[in-house]
């Protein structure tokens, strides 16, 4: 961008802060007077202070979340080692001319063409975003293994998980004082830098922008590079080190066919294919979810999602039981050909209607629910939970004290609030346990969920149950909540599924389909007993009374684009927590997010968000499906990061559910209005 006259030049002399910008508005602050000097502070590229800068007009403040265009020169390898060579010893800022967003640095030797974004601002600034696309004349990849969208995907998460394994294993990922190299310097004059980062793959194979295959067999990987610096000085031969030496050898070791283990690449994406085809086959079989014969549903630790060995307790000690494979009872198994692997895999089927997990605490229940609510995402081999599949469209729900509602109607649950208050059109920034689960499942609802997965451990017992002791103490006039014991047949009837932990109330015994019992982490199909026990005992009066009603109304809802913009500087500080402006998005409640980098898509999918008009009329379901389609196309998530800066390859597709989820819980003043029917 061309600097104005009037601007000030990067650190001013002045230091008075001036006024600040007004985000909203677009003003932008001016620059104070106070301190030393002419007072040209600090300008608009520190929107947070306000004031003008080189950077941007003195009228128009600087979005913090929009990135700078960088530079874009190009050329030869050796010209960008040359380059750097020349840099060695200058000021950190001229960085920027090795910066490359279209023309790219081509390594004819070693087949392939290098992007660079635009440089860091200094040595404690975000590293540099880079890219290679390795052609495919050189990656060497057989068509085969990526010759339809799953299959891409799968090769994609192998040469990630292959890429990220070779920065450790050569160092690559540790910079000045960190082992890498030996510089061992800290402090301002220190040597800083140096490291590559690429994202760290999860247990789960998802669709990401650290590396991806294009159709045409070009191979494009997505990572950072901290440019190694001493105090703000350039370290350009370090620097050169790193880009002649280090890269090309992550992408021989890395990206190449021939150099990987071939029969591990075909497993790898075979694999994930078959997974896939088995979800995709559950609902044409009646079924809702499938775990097979001998999958290793628990965890090593709370922290870490990899499987548990023999002998391991849960806190990762040796020492504790032997581990117990999951094994189906004969009357609920079901059996898949699988198309790729040539072999049957059996297991038990969870069929649609209303299933029931019951058993003594800590038998596995909820081990078990927990491997069905990231049943919708592929494993890689050796996870234990490959082949453990869940309807794509099953959500997970519970009870969240606090949370933020707009615009919800949950009269199907909760009507007849105290003074008159309603609940078909029902806003609170806190909610209670049974407002917050009321609205939850109506949201999922709205989103198109065809299969809710419910662990009594985390609902609202008010919520889910009453029995007639009660009803008789307190009359049903007086009590706003229709609990959600009344409700799941009717929800049944609607085509909507349950599998639901309980281990509490026996009253569910009157409503359920199939009941499973785990004892000691074995599986047994007792659903001939529980229906027997409900024969011999008088139904809950409330159950029989609601089985004749409806559910009631789902009420679309419209977002509002501008209360989505944020005020300020939007940032992920983890899986589970977005500082939105000046806002705190918490989604921690959303339990089927996997990867921090689902939610630093989901936080620029809610900034695209507010670039709706206010007046539109699509709903939720309508936009986050149309944004769906979006990511269908060709440059898949880029799309979210098209204004945030380039090759970004932090991201990971997460689902219009969990999407939905963040958009719901956002605490901002007029986020939605029901869509009224004229």
């Amino acid at each position: 961008m061309t600097s104005s006259k009037s601007s000030g030049r990067g650190r001013g002399r002045g230091r008075g802060r001036g006024r600040g910008g007004d985000f909203r508005s677009g003003r932008s602050g001016q620059g104070g007077s106070g301190g030393r000097g002419s007072g040209r502070g600090r300008g608009a590229s520190y929107s947070d202070r306000g004031g003008s800068s080189s950077h941007a007009a003195p009228s128009q403040a600087h979005d913090p979340n929009l990135s700078r265009p960088g530079g874009d020169n190009g050329g030869s390898h050796a010209a960008l080692i040359e380059l750097l060579h020349r840099l060695d010893g200058k000021q950190y800022p001229a960085y920027h001319d090795i910066e490359s967003s279209t023309k790219g640095w081509v390594h004819d030797a070693e087949g392939y063409r290098l992007y660079i974004a635009r440089a860091q601002s200094d040595p404690f600034a975000k590293p540099t975003r880079c890219r290679i696309v390795v052609n495919s004349a050189t990656a060497k990849f057989p068509p085969v293994a990526h010759q339809n969208k799953i299959r891409s995907v799968a090769l994609g998460d192998y040469l990630n998980r292959a890429f990220y394994q070779c920065c450790k294993a050569m160092g690559a990922d540790r910079g000045a004082g960190e082992g890498g190299g030996g510089q061992g310097g800290k402090g301002w004059n220190g040597p800083k830098g140096g490291d590559i980062e690429i994202a760290n793959p999860s247990q789960n194979v998802i669709e990401q922008t650290a590396v991806r295959v294009l159709p045409s067999g070009d191979v494009v990987a997505q990572f950072t590079v901290n440019l190694p610096a001493r105090g703000r000085t350039i370290q350009g031969h370090r620097a050169a080190q790193i880009f002649d030496k280090t890269l090309p050898q992550l992408v021989q070791k890395a990206l190449v066919y021939p150099s990987l283990e071939q029969a591990a690449v075909t497993r790898h994406v075979l694999s994930v294919e078959d997974q896939e085809w088995v979800r995709a086959n559950l609902d044409a079989r009646g079924l809702v979810a499938f775990v097979p014969d001998g999958a290793v549903l628990p965890r090593k630790s709370g922290a870490d999602d990899s499987p548990m060995e023999d002998g391991m307790v849960d806190n990762g000690h040796a020492g504790g039981p032997q581990l117990v494979r999951f094994h189906s009872p004969d009357t609920l198994r079901v059996s898949f050909d699988l198309p790729n692997m040539g072999k049957t895999l059996a297991g038990i089927g969870i069929r649609k209607g209303i299933t029931l997990i019951v058993g003594g605490g800590f038998h596995g229940k909820s081990t078990l629910l927990s491997a069905l609510q990231v049943g919708m995402y592929n494993k890689i081999p050796g996870d234990g939970r490959e082949f453990c599949v869940c309807s794509p469209n099953a959500v997970k729900i519970r009870a969240e004290d606090g949370r933020n509602v707009s615009q919800v109607n949950i009269s199907p649950f909760i009507n007849n609030l105290p003074f008159g208050i309603g609940t078909d059109n029902f806003s609170t920034p806190d909610a209670s346990g049974s407002t917050s689960q009321a609205t939850n499942i109506m949201e999922a609802l709205e989103m198109g969920a065809k299969t809710l997965l419910i662990d009594e451990d985390t609902c609202a017992t008010n919520f889910m149950i009453r029995d007639d002791k009660m009803m008789q103490l307190v009359h049903k006039d007086k009590e706003p909540i229709t609990p959600f014991l009344y409700k799941v047949k009717t929800l049944a009837k609607q085509g909507i599924s349950v599998i639901l932990v309980v281990g509490s109330c026996g009253d569910f015994f009157d409503v359920q389909d199939t009941t499973i019992m785990m004892d000691c982490y074995s599986c047994h199909d007792v659903t001939v007993h529980a229906k027997k026990i409900a024969a011999t005992r008088a139904a809950n009066s409330g159950v029989v009374a609601a089985a004749k009603g409806s559910f009631g109304n789902v009420t679309p809802r419209c977002p509002i684009g501008p209360a989505f913009k944020p005020n300020g500087k939007v940032a992920v500080r983890s899986k589970k927590v977005v500082a939105y402006g000046d806002v705190e998005l918490d989604l921690s409640a959303l339990e089927q997010l996997v990867s921090k980098e689902q939610t630093n898509a989901i936080a620029l999918a809610l900034q695209r968000l507010a670039e709706m008009p206010a007046g539109s009329k699509m709903t939720i379901f309508q936009v986050l499906t149309q944004l769906n389609s979006l990511l269908d196309q060709g440059d898949g998530l880029d799309h979210l990061s098209a204004k945030h800066g380039q090759f970004d390859g932090t991201l990971a597709r997460p689902r219009i559910f969990e999407l939905a989820g963040a958009i719901n819980r956002l605490r901002a003043e007029g986020t939605f209005s029901q869509l009224t029917r004229n």
